[in-house]
């Protein structure tokens, strides 16, 4: 501890035969990275942000690098600095790892690997592709103190392009999203409550009168829709994935996964995905019972398979490209065999176990009958139309989540780190709240327009917002990102579309769910003959 060393050997001169070399300018070209690790914190590489100049802490350091020549150069000798920090002099705590780089052809010591930030100048480490090339590797060892306590040694890895716009676009969508929703909730309240006590005020005049508005469709509201099965099956599947994302979102914010452990998040949120299992089967069978459907093994075996049938069927094609491309980042097939076990012998018995459950349960009952014979539907304006009015109700969602999205994309494919859970907690309140908030207000306008094809337009519109995450995924792709070889980018868009599908269930289920509480709510508050 707080010893110095300088032009240390780390080890013998290793040999890189042709192959090897061919290998390793490979992995140079495609900007691969070391990682090292000291008390838990890994090593960081400063790097300049392009666009505004503050230093960015990244996590590892570059394996080489391209010259303006358009040689590939290999680091050999590293300039460790340790960052160390005491509240009593005595005992010592490492808040920080920063690794310099660099490529020495000739390492003299007390010489040229005394570099300590400076440029290199003399010949650099080139890898014949011909003929085997001898490297040497070294490093030095500085330390210094650090004002940083231990509780905040992560915080350098947290970069924002500029932090302060990042909190105050933040803030300001938080804002936003909080006073349009406030202002929907308002109006619908109020008018429903103006609507409600007109038409029970109609009812108990002498005089009979025509029902008009919303409850001149009280008879065809809860028509069963089509595809009952499949609606039915994408809601049960929705409320398992609203779950796990509350319960991992709840461990993250108490402080259960470090960002030191980076796979924790991804291993709690598949266990409470398998132990939800028995979510999706109870609600599943619940809106089938309710829908009127009869093939109720079916429903219980497209719960258990269709959703996670279709995610593993899409990650085991992405598995094979990395298995294609030699990539380490290919998921073993003992793990994969490990997934399918924990599939069909943990998450599918739950998903039948808590079908049974919902199909024992009274069917749900609603307030209002339905007629025999299906209403005409008018012809509804431009913007209520079904694709106008689902597009329009998606944007809303998308809007209370695209800032944190970024710093989630960063997070996964520029190799930074994500813990800012609290906020994140925040942000998906506001989403819970708009999905909600949007889908009521929309299905309030429809039931108006005397249309009540409800329940797939109520799960779509708020499930709209996906396909904003995946025009978003693009972008960011074409702005951010820097994949020129073709596996990486079929694996880029290949997760960002699972990822748009399971957040395409979640807030389908949100709204659809919402909706269907609205719609209860409504028609159970006014007087039927």
């Amino acid at each position: 501890m707080k010893k110095a060393q300088k032009c240390v050997d780390l080890c013998d001169s290793r040999r890189y035969s042709p192959d090897d070399a061919k290998f390793t300018n490979a992995r140079i070209k495609e900007n691969y990275y070391l990682n090292w690790e000291v008390d838990g914190l890994p090593a960081a590489y400063v790097n300049e942000d392009e666009e505004t100049g503050l230093n960015v802490y990244e996590i590892g350091f570059p394996l080489g690098a391209t010259q303006e020549d358009g040689a590939l150069v290999l680091h050999n000798h590293y300039d460790i600095t340790i960052q160390y920090h005491s509240e009593d002099q005595k005992s010592f705590r490492v808040v920080g790892v920063i690794v310099i780089p660099y490529s020495i052809a000739e390492v003299k010591k007390h010489g040229d690997c005394e570099k300590s930030g400076e440029p290199v100048t003399g010949p650099r480490v080139l890898l014949s592709e011909k003929t085997s090339t001898d490297v040497h590797f070294s490093y030095n060892v500085k330390w210094e103190e650090s004002a940083t306590p231990w509780a905040t040694r992560w915080d350098n890895f947290l970069h924002a392009s500029d932090p302060k716009i990042h909190w105050f676009s933040l803030v300001n969508s938080v804002v936003i999203v909080l006073f349009l929703t406030g202002m929907v909730a308002m109006i619908l309240l109020r008018a429903l409550h103006k609507d409600i006590a007109r038409y029970n005020a109609l009812e108990a005049q002498e005089d009979a009168q025509e029902d008009f508005g919303w409850k001149l469709v009280h008879g065809d509201v809860f028509r069963a829709p089509k595809s009952s099965m499949l609606l039915s099956v994408l809601v049960g599947s929705g409320a398992q994935l609203f779950l796990m994302t509350s319960v991992t979102l709840g461990f993250a914010v108490l402080g259960f996964l470090s960002p030191s452990s980076r796979g924790s998040l991804s291993t709690v949120m598949l266990v409470f995905y398998v132990l939800f299992g028995s979510v999706a089967g109870y609600t599943s069978a619940r809106y089938y019972k309710m829908f009127g459907g009869e093939k109720w093994k079916r429903n219980v075996l497209m719960t258990a398979l269709l959703v996670p049938g279709v995610v593993f069927s899409f990650f085991l094609i992405l598995n094979f490209f990395l298995i294609g491309a030699k990539s380490s980042g290919a998921v073993p097939f003992g793990t994969l065999f490990a997934l399918i076990s924990m599939w069909f012998l943990v998450s599918a018995p739950l998903c039948f176990l808590g079908a049974y459950f919902g199909y024992k349960k009274p069917k749900l009952e609603h307030p209002v009958r339905t007629n025999q014979i299906p209403r005409q539907i008018p012809e509804q304006p431009a913007y209520l139309r079904r694709m106008p009015s689902i597009l329009i109700g998606g944007i809303l969602p998308f809007g209370a989540i695209f800032i944190e999205l970024y710093f989630i994309l960063s997070s996964i494919w520029l190799n930074r780190v994500y813990y800012v859970f609290g906020f994140l907690v925040l942000v998906f309140i506001i989403l819970v709240l708009t999905c909600s908030q949007v889908t009521v207000l929309m299905c309030y306008f429809h039931l108006c327009a005397e249309d009540y094809r409800w329940w797939w337009r109520a799960f779509l519109t708020s499930g709209a917002s996906a396909i904003y995450v995946l025009l978003y995924g693009v972008l960011y792709y074409y702005t951010r990102l820097k994949l020129d070889d073709v596996p990486s980018t079929i694996l880029y868009f290949g997760y960002t579309t699972i990822m748009s599908f399971l957040f395409f269930l979640l807030t389908g289920t949100i709204g659809f769910i919402a909706c269907f509480k609205f719609v209860r709510k409504i028609y159970g508050s006014i007087k039927i003959d």
